[in-house]
This record gives C-alpha cells, structure tokens and sequence, in this order.
C-alpha cells in the first residue's frame, strides 16, 4: 500500500514561502551585505495554516 503523505494547507498569502530576506544594497566592514529578514505575518513564518474550522450553518 503506498504512504500517503499529510495533507497540510499552504498558506495563501505568502504560498508556503513564509521567510524571505532582502538585501539592503549597503555592505557591513567586513564586507556582507546588509540584508533584512521578513516572514509572513498570516502564518507567522510557517508557511502553513490551519485547516479551516468546520462551517456553521445557520437557519433553519
């Protein structure tokens, strides 16, 4: 029986690329770039969401 892998929603803000860092242009003395690092607010850097609660339904 083949292994099914587990299925975990991707984020749909970032699309599972959740950490990105971005260069600055300026250089440190020892000479690296200054770079920043951003994740995703949405998912908090997992990439990753929670499957969704399930859905009410209201009325009669």
């Amino acid at each position: 029986m083949p292994q099914h892998a587990q299925n975990t929603p991707v984020c749909r803000d970032c699309d599972g690329f959740a950490t990105a860092a971005i260069t600055t242009g300026t250089r440190h003395t020892d000479g690296t770039r200054a770079t920043l690092t951003v994740t995703c607010p949405a998912c908090k850097g997992t990439g990753h969401t929670l499957p969704a609660a399930g859905l009410t339904h209201a009325g009669r």
